[in-house]
């Protein structure tokens, strides 16, 4: 006698398999008063076509505040979120992802701010139901992490000029490139250089008498496609000084299209230092520049690289 029995289907259990190898504790942060024109309702359309299969916990949450978008992700990695998506700007970006550096979860970036230099590095689409979908295929890589005065930046930290622009942009009830370059303008009129002495990895000391451009970088963008670290990697295990001098501002405005298409520093203006400890020694104290956000620091600031220190999600 024989017994009838359903056939194994193989190509199943292994497909249902390989899907529950990658269910994932998903949850997801929004910063509602970034950017400029996006809709939530589309991006979560994505998310839940992208994001929400079978097995995956998909939870949404909106941050009123950067602190209140920290808190939400200090609890999420506390109750075992292993994933999470910010739709911000790189100011939500850095308040939101720094509760992740040093842990095992990862950061995935929906551009939805107004320059998005995180996203424009890695070439993550700009509208954000497209990110989503993209983010949904991409893979997991581990970055380093900038830290000035024990405050993680991922993008850039300016102390000049640069850090002023953030200032009168801060001013403006509108978000978007344009208007960051009308900040740039003003501050630049109002702007007072000041001397600034740096000691690079205790090796070598630079006496800047009149800096205009001080950033540092961790990554190339400022944003908005402005790329003021063409060559700077977040996996290299450095951070890079990018200088230039007030005096030199003429000629550096006569080459503003080499801001955008990657050869800012081929101009001999433009000092150029790659390094893991900074010391920073300014005439007085004055806020500085991270991330697109503006803080308060001291005359004396001290800036150094975490090595591998987040896990992001790229395409």
């Amino acid at each position: 006698m024989r017994c009838l029995q359903k056939p194994v289907d193989c190509h199943n259990i292994i497909m249902c398999m390989t899907i529950k190898n990658k269910y994932r504790r998903i949850r997801v942060i929004v910063n509602p008063k970034s950017g400029l024109r996006w809709s939530f309702d589309t991006m979560r359309r994505a998310l839940d076509k992208a994001w929400d299969i079978s097995g995956n916990d998909l939870v949404y949450q909106f941050c009123q505040s950067g602190q209140d978008g920290y808190i939400k992700a200090l609890r999420a990695i506390k109750e075992g979120v292993d994933t999470i998506l910010v739709a911000g700007g790189d100011g939500t970006i850095n308040t939101v992802g720094k509760a992740l550096v040093g842990t095992d979860a990862a950061l995935g970036v929906i551009p939805a701010g107004s320059g998005n230099g995180f996203a424009r590095h890695f070439g993550i689409p700009l509208d954000p139901a497209k990110a989503v979908e993209v983010l949904a295929k991409s893979r997991i890589k581990k970055i380093d992490v900038g830290v000035v005065n024990d405050r993680p930046f991922f993008v850039t930290c300016s102390m000049a000029w640069d850090a002023s622009i953030a200032k009168g942009f801060a001013k403006s009830r509108i978000r978007g490139v344009l208007p960051y370059i009308f900040a740039g303008v003003n501050e630049f009129l109002e702007y007072e250089p000041q001397k600034i002495d740096v000691e690079i990895d205790s090796k070598e000391v630079i006496h800047f008498s009149d800096a205009l451009v001080f950033t540092i970088a961790n990554m190339t963008q400022f944003g908005g496609g402005a790329k003021i670290a063409p060559h700077a990697q977040p996996d290299d295990g450095f951070l890079e000084l990018v200088s230039a001098l007030h005096q030199d501002v003429p000629k550096l405005f006569t080459n503003i299209g080499k801001l955008f298409d990657g050869s800012l520093d081929e101009l001999p203006e433009v000092i150029t230092r790659k390094f893991k400890e900074l010391v920073v020694m300014r005439q007085k104290a004055s806020p500085i520049q991270v991330d697109g956000e503006l803080v308060d620091a001291p005359e004396k600031v001290y800036v150094r690289v975490i090595p591998s220190a987040l896990n992001v999600i790229v395409p």
